[in-house]
């Protein structure tokens, strides 16, 4: 929870996940300290659950087994891949399901036509775009066209890095 005065504000995401069918990890982002073994369980435990589930069923679980009460996970199956955030039960639903939806369809634009590849070989790239949407747990920003600038500044950088930066020679 964070204060602000006198108000206590507990809506937050307490992880972002991205796993491929056979559950693979491809994103893994936790926003509070979790320990490695107990993110594997967490990985395991939510594969197990998701991918189980029927492709009509609802995209909400609550469970306090991961997270501990209080919580929801919600996703959404694209392709090969679960996108999964774990958030506050006080988060809307729907909310994250269209923060998700932001994430993809940037992701999307950013790869011309992202797939499961894109995700392994430029892992840094897209953490910094979640990131852009997610910092410390809180939504950032949702806005796909401000996202896009921010990764494609963060491109322009990055080639003025290159450019600049010294050769080193091997003898």
């Amino acid at each position: 929870p964070c204060r602000i005065g006198s108000w206590t504000i507990t809506k937050m995401i307490h992880a972002a996940l991205v796993f491929n069918g056979m559950g693979k990890v491809r994103l893994l982002k936790f926003y509070k300290h979790v320990p490695h073994t107990r993110q594997q369980e967490i990985v395991r435990g939510l594969f197990n659950l998701i991918s189980k589930r029927s492709l009509t069923a609802c995209s909400f679980v609550e469970d306090s087994s991961f997270f501990g009460p209080e919580t929801k996970i919600i996703y959404r199956h694209f392709s090969t891949l679960f996108f999964v955030f774990a958030v506050d039960s006080a988060e809307s639903e729907l909310g994250v399901l269209d923060l998700i939806q932001v994430f993809v369809q940037t992701l999307d634009r950013i790869f011309q036509n992202v797939c499961e590849l894109d995700l392994i070989f430029y892992s840094d790239k897209v953490h910094y775009i979640l990131d852009e949407i997610v910092m410390g747990g809180m939504v950032l920003e949702t806005n796909m066209e401000d996202i896009i600038t921010a990764v494609q500044q963060m491109n322009k950088q990055d080639d003025k890095a290159r450019i600049t930066a010294p050769s080193v020679k091997t003898s």
